[in-house]
């Protein structure tokens, strides 16, 4: 037995050593650790220096800052029978320890794989047309399902970014022609509403001239004053009845008296 004692000694420091070791953890200020004694939730700890009992307690570690995950391409049938692929970006933390290690098994891999069923659900019930022009609406309501159903695994979602919605090259051919097609008939329909109102405002102009003929002489008079300042050397106009009557009028006058 004497043969070992000079080997005692130094083994057991090795072996408390190793024990201190893996007793003593440091966690950072973003960092929390969810202690087990004897396999049943103890507390949660952290951040700084702790101590776990060897082989009575144990501990996870759980990251607090916010993740930024990448939603995986995700073919979808949008409402209107548009073959799409869409992908997202999710921001989320952690706001329960407990909860993120005792509720769900891998809490990051749980959140992925409901931010893809959501992202299809959700976008599927949508128009192409609404996924182009809607998506801050969008991304709200993805965004209030997630942090709904991750509220029970302590995990606080606080933002969903639609990135790309990408189309076959058929689809954007045809929606080129449909945007085309619309930009003329708003053309058209502007033209028509321009014309109503300029007609409009030629029977209102009649109905004044007609209250009162001299409105309409002056008129007359105004249209001669623009043809003769054109350059052309002949012009060939009509003459209102209104204007010639009354001089008819007087030359027929003496003749009639002479009669």
């Amino acid at each position: 037995m004497s043969e070992f004692m000079p080997y005692f000694w130094p083994g057991l420091l090795v072996v408390v050593a190793v024990v201190l070791v893996n007793s003593i953890k440091v966690l950072r200020e973003y960092e929390r650790a969810v202690v087990f004694q004897l396999g049943r939730f103890w507390k949660v700890k952290g951040p700084g220096l702790i101590i776990l009992i060897p082989g009575i307690q144990t501990m996870e570690r759980v990251d607090l800052r916010t993740v930024a995950m990448d939603v995986p391409e995700q073919d979808l049938i949008s409402k209107d029978n548009v073959s799409v692929r869409v992908n997202a970006v999710l921001y989320f933390r952690v706001i329960d320890p407990q909860k993120a290690i005792i509720n769900v098994e891998q809490y990051l891999e749980a959140v992925s794989q409901l931010a893809q069923t959501t992202l299809r659900s959700v976008l599927g019930q949508h128009d192409l047309d609404e996924m182009l022009s809607e998506r801050d609406k969008l991304n709200d309501d993805i965004q209030t399902i997630l942090d709904a159903q991750t509220d029970a695994w302590g995990v606080k979602v606080a933002n969903v970014e639609i990135k790309h919605v990408d189309i076959n090259e058929v689809m954007v051919r045809a929606i080129a022609r449909q945007a085309e097609a619309e930009r003329v008939r708003r053309a058209k329909v502007i033209h028509a509403e321009g014309e109503m109102q300029a007609a409009e405002k030629l029977v209102q102009a009649a109905k004044l001239m007609g209250e009162d003929p001299r409105a309409i002489q002056l008129r007359y008079l105004q249209t001669l004053t623009e043809i003769a300042g054109e350059k052309s050397s002949t012009i060939v106009f009509p003459l209102p009845l209104d204007l010639v009557e009354p001089l008819l009028k007087r030359i027929a006058g003496p003749g009639q008296r002479d009669g």
